[in-house]
């Protein structure tokens, strides 16, 4: 009955079953264990009519011009620079730390002159408009600038990231830590990329409209591992050998039982909150690097662009550990050698499957943007 079985019906998943469905004209089926589609970009209208984002703020960005003209295909679009501040000190200051926060925090310690003096020797030992990471910068031999860099790491990244991580700075990934670095330019927006924006109607209605191919089956609240066994390097669906292609983005420790043991991931729990008045707090997202036990509260009409909705939904986020509990969702692996290694091991185990695919953050055990793992997706639909 069916070409391609496509576990997962988050991005990774709707993205390569749609191409598989029409450009290769396959018969897909498509399994999500969830009761909806869309993976973590899922939304859905709150009980006061504030569109949220159930698990998370979730902005799209990119600079690829292939991606972006893919899914504008199933969506219009709320464009718009998304910009985050960090609460230090009972101000907001503008994150990633760039020049303007450079000024809002120097000008007032040092004075306008000295501030401008330290702006220079950042332009030019990095160059103007250039990112840095921030463990690179502590490096620097100049002491005005370890300074400044002292400031982000102790303002902005040591307490968020012992938080959102459970580790210290130096004991992440250079490739996690690297991803909000300190900005050499006035740029007061979060990502740089050309398109910035959310789909103007909601992810969940771009799904939709993604899996709507007359050549897709979708079944939600169906887990894989009830349909698909593995023996002796072979797949059967309802216990029928199957030859098709199948594409995983489940994670892949789960897959297995978590024979060897599991694979570390960070999850988050979000509270909800409504208000009746027309902001809680003037922004899309306050990030709280120093104090609280939460790291961000999300203001989601400043996403979707709701300026006219009755009142205010807020979420804020907990990170803990994931265990792997019933209702707790792995959101962030932990990337390390020892993690890496317990990961490679569990790929071993697909290696002689030719026709199994992995596919996605869970699946690759890697962390993925939306437009990256759209553009995977697209790569790997093309090669099938």
């Amino acid at each position: 009955m069916y070409d391609c079985v496509v576990i997962g019906a988050g991005i990774a998943g709707a993205v390569a079953a749609r191409k598989l469905a029409e450009e290769k004209n396959k018969k897909v089926l498509v399994i999500e264990r969830r009761s909806h589609i869309g993976g973590n970009c899922y939304d859905e209208q709150d009980a006061y009519g504030v569109l949220i984002h159930n698990y998370g703020p979730h902005i799209f960005h990119t600079g690829m011009e292939d991606v972006f003209a893919f899914l504008s295909r199933f969506t219009d679009w709320h464009m718009f620079g998304h910009e985050v501040v960090a609460k230090v000190d009972g101000e907001l200051i503008p994150v990633p730390f760039n020049l303007n926060t450079l000024h809002m925090v120097y000008d007032r310690k040092l004075g306008k002159a000295a501030a401008d003096a330290l702006e220079q020797k950042l332009i030019g030992a990095y160059g103007e408009g250039s990112r840095v990471p921030i463990m690179k910068l502590r490096e620097n031999e100049d002491p005005d600038i370890r300074e400044i860099a002292q400031y982000v790491y102790e303002n902005i990244f040591l307490k968020y990231t012992m938080k959102q991580w459970g580790q210290k700075p130096e004991e992440i990934s250079p490739e996690v830590t690297g991803r909000v670095p300190v900005l050499i330019s006035y740029d007061n927006r979060y990502f740089q990329d050309k398109y910035q924006g959310v789909p103007k109607d909601g992810f969940t209605p771009m799904f939709e409209k993604m899996l709507a191919h007359e050549n897709i089956t979708l079944q939600t609240g169906v887990d894989c591992c009830k349909r698909l066994t593995f023996a002796e390097n072979e797949i059967y669906l309802d216990g029928v050998k199957f030859t098709g292609d199948v594409i995983y983005t489940g994670a892949l420790d789960e897959l297995f039982d978590c024979r060897f043991g599991r694979l570390p991931y960070r999850s988050l729990d979000f509270y909800f909150e409504h208000y009746d008045e027309h902001s809680y707090q003037g922004h899309s997202v306050v990030n709280y690097t120093v104090s609280e036990d939460f790291t961000r509260i999300t203001e989601f009409k400043y996403l979707t662009g709701q300026q006219d909705a009755n009142g205010t939904t807020i979420v804020k986020e907990y990170p803990f550990a994931y265990s792997g509990a019933e209702g707790e969702i792995p959101y962030y692996a932990i990337l390390n050698e020892e993690n890496q290694t317990l990961y490679e091991k569990y790929k071993a185990l697909t290696d002689g499957m030719k026709n199994f695919h992995l596919l996605g953050r869970l699946a690759e055990y890697k962390y993925y943007n939306i437009d990256a793992m759209t553009k995977k997706a697209m790569e790997l639909a093309e090669s099938l």
